[in-house]
């Protein structure tokens, strides 16, 4: 499946239905005097969130749509019916944005929730409407309003609540697949991750907290290098960083220093977001060179540095549960 996190599409509400002109012409009923009906709205176009998408692949192809015109009013004063909506699913955590204007139209975060984008015009008024001392037969009516139209920037931005985060190789895809049931791809090579993995990690209480194993960040991301940039955006939402290092890197301390630099360069109160630090790979590095590099990151971060090995999940227990500890932490403070 691919995974596409930005979209622009058209969206077009129906036409309001025209009023009619008519006049009662009934056995009986002299002078019977106008009964045109009133148009019927047009439909209009809604965006429903669905926690059953992952992507905004559907929108690569289709990117045209329509709601329903509205129908002419009838006679004996009957208002014609109101063109159906067009609902369209997206996933949850779409960022909507009119691209003419710039506007954020709304922001599409859990499941169910509905934002309508284009409004359907109005029905026109019918002959009955215009009826007055002075006209008692009037013989004309409105045209029913056109829709609105727009053009929409649909933005996706995961919602998970741990993220992941880390230069290329760092054991990232790894980590989430130790702790969770989550299968991304993994090589001993940089961006074996192209895109996103998200993985459920149960507490033992048996809630689920989404963690998303973000594509490796490089010096530049922030400016759009590497691909990183491409995905800085899915980390705005989470409510903990877990910022994982190569021990076995050439630098350790400067890997960590980089991803430093582009998470404050980004903006978006990112550096500001609880983070942890861990040594990942710790089984290929002998302990006391292990502990040099710990110590000397603590003493930049001024925070406590954890040692894992993802692949034999040393250290991951008491990793986790330092996350539970964070957003349990938060939850007790909202």
């Amino acid at each position: 499946m691919q995974f596409i996190d930005l979209a622009e599409i058209e969206v077009v509400a129906g036409k309001g239905g025209d009023g009619m002109v008519a006049f009662r012409r009934e056995k009986y009923v002299p002078a019977g005097g106008p009964a045109g009906g009133n148009g019927g709205w047009g439909g209009s176009v809604i965006l429903v969130a669905s926690d059953r998408l992952q992507t905004l692949l559907d929108f690569r192809y289709a990117r045209i749509f329509k709601a329903e015109n509205g129908k002419k009013g009838g006679p004996n004063n009957c208002t014609g019916a109101k063109g159906s909506d067009r609902l369209i699913e997206v996933p949850c955590g779409t960022l909507v944005t009119d691209v003419d204007t710039g506007e954020i139209i709304g922001d599409l975060t859990s499941n169910g929730q509905t934002l309508c984008v284009a409004q359907g015009g109005k029905g026109g008024l019918g002959n009955k409407h215009f009826l007055s001392n002075r006209n008692r037969a009037p013989e004309h009516a409105l045209p029913g309003l056109e829709g609105e139209a727009r053009r929409l920037l649909l933005e996706l931005k995961l919602i998970a609540e741990v993220g992941i985060i880390g230069l290329p190789n760092a054991g990232k895809s790894t980590l989430i697949a130790s702790v969770s049931s989550a299968r991304p791809k993994i090589a001993n090579y940089p961006f074996t991750t192209l895109v996103p993995n998200l993985g459920v990690v149960r507490k033992p209480t048996g809630d689920g907290t989404v963690f998303a194993d973000i594509p490796g960040l490089i010096a530049g991301a922030s400016q759009g290098v590497g691909l990183g940039h491409e995905f800085l955006r899915h980390i705005e939402r989470t409510r903990v960083l877990l910022h994982l290092i190569d021990v076995t890197a050439e630098d350790p301390i400067a890997d960590y220093q980089t991803i430093q630099q582009e998470l404050e360069a980004y903006g978006q109160g990112l550096i500001a977001r609880p983070q942890i630090i861990a040594l990942n790979k710790i089984d290929a590095m002998d302990e006391e060179t292990l502990e040099l590099i710990r110590a000397e990151l603590q003493n930049i971060s001024h925070q406590p540095v954890y040692t894992v090995s993802a692949v034999s999940r040393q250290g991951l227990d008491t990793l986790i549960q330092k996350i539970w500890s964070i957003l349990d932490a938060q939850e007790l403070s909202v």
